[in-house]
């Protein structure tokens, strides 16, 4: 259905587009449902709410500003549920120092670009969206989950090329690169449902005794 959306629907008429463009998330939110570990919680349904946000602000999208807070609240809902399964770790943990270098070039280079273009008034929810996603794609990370951290980071790769493309200069064949990095980006994150919070395997040399 993303392939069909993306290489096969005309532009127009608009709503066949928007619909076909909200099929592959709700195929994506069944999915994760469906894939629910047991005992199911507070984590996974935190994705799934994550997940159903984004999907309101596709269908959303075309209000700028109102479909940017929509994913959003996506991202929090994303983050809270990612760092509820911190694992620490000092490599891990370092990830903050490229994401943040990225996020300030990204955040200067697009300050700049709405400057230029007259459009002040979005400077304030460009900045906060690329702090909320630099940190979710960060708490990510420190889950240590593969499939989390491959998702956020297409997530953050698919958005750095819409923002750019929409604000900075044109981007060659951007809607073919955002939305499928988008699409698999959400795919990722929806099946990390089942191992992201999954509770910690207890071996027995880590009960009391146990030797």
């Amino acid at each position: 259905m993303s392939a069909l959306y993306i290489f096969v629907i005309p532009s127009d008429p608009h709503a066949v587009k928007l619909l076909f463009k909200l099929i592959p998330m709700w195929l994506v939110i069944a999915y994760a449902y469906l894939h629910f570990p047991t005992p199911r919680r507070g984590c996974h349904w935190m994705l799934l709410i994550g997940l159903f946000f984004c999907m309101l602000g596709d269908g959303l999208l075309g209000w700028f500003i109102v479909g940017l807070s929509a994913f959003l609240i996506g991202h929090l809902f994303y983050m809270a549920s990612f760092f509820r399964q911190w694992r620490s770790s000092r490599i891990r943990s370092a990830a903050i120092v490229p994401i943040g270098l990225y996020a300030v070039f990204m955040g200067w280079e697009l300050v700049h670009a709405l400057v230029r273009d007259g459009k002040d008034g979005l400077i304030i929810p460009v900045i906060l969206y690329i702090a909320v996603i630099s940190l979710m794609v960060w708490s990510a990370i420190m889950t240590g989950k593969a499939w989390a951290i491959v998702g956020s980071l297409l997530f953050m790769i698919s958005d750095s090329i819409l923002s750019w493309n929409l604000f900075v200069s044109d981007v060659a064949h951007a809607n073919v690169l955002i939305m499928t990095t988008y699409y698999a980006a959400q795919f990722c994150i929806a099946y990390s449902i089942r191992t992201v919070a999954a509770p910690a395997r207890t071996y027995p040399a880590d009960l009391p005794h146990a030797r």
